[in-house]
């Protein structure tokens, strides 16, 4: 707090550099440990990513609502990507490895089959958003560009939201 105080003293701010040496704050403590709280923050961060997407695609509806500007049927792969992110983080990774207390309803096989139809939507619904993006926005040369941009992102924010929800979560304390 003292190198504020110079700081403040060497731009001639004196009035302020008192006020700021009263105030503490603690000691910085390092040796967090995250595994505790490392399902919280994933599915925290997850959510912060899928809800910024699906708020910058209503953005664009709403600001761009005519027929001629946002074709209504671009809203399909957020659609699609909704439905993967919730296929992909439907199966646990217990039972893709084998690893889980019951076989279920479809086994090891039949939910790799799922994942991986997840995976298929997630990447097609992102590559079809950068089709939109470039080929209804940037190669004509339309005035108005932000609507393909909003597909877009909103396809990239809900993908790597489900990545984050995917595998940034631990199963350890299920178990």
């Amino acid at each position: 707090m003292k190198l504020c105080g110079i700081l403040f003293r060497m731009h001639g701010l004196r009035t302020m550099s008192g006020f700021l040496d009263s105030i503490r704050c603690g000691e910085c403590e390092c040796n967090v440990d995250w595994g505790e709280r490392r399902n919280t923050i994933a599915s925290i961060a997850a959510g912060v990513l899928f809800f910024t997407g699906w708020w910058i695609i209503i953005d664009a509806a709403v600001n761009y609502s005519d027929e001629a500007t946002f074709h209504h049927a671009y809203h399909a792969c957020g659609v699609i990507a909704t439905v993967a992110f919730l296929m992909i983080n439907a199966v646990s990774n217990g039972q893709v490895r084998g690893d889980s207390y019951s076989e279920g309803c479809i086994g090891q096989t039949g939910a790799r089959v799922w994942l991986f139809i997840g995976f298929m939507l997630a990447f097609g619904s992102l590559i079809a958003s950068m089709w939109i993006l470039f080929g209804g926005f940037v190669v004509p040369k339309k005035p108005v560009v932000y609507p393909g941009i909003a597909v877009f992102f909103q396809n990239a924010f809900i993908f790597f939201g489900g990545l984050v929800f995917k595998f940034g979560r631990t199963e350890d304390l299920w178990q």
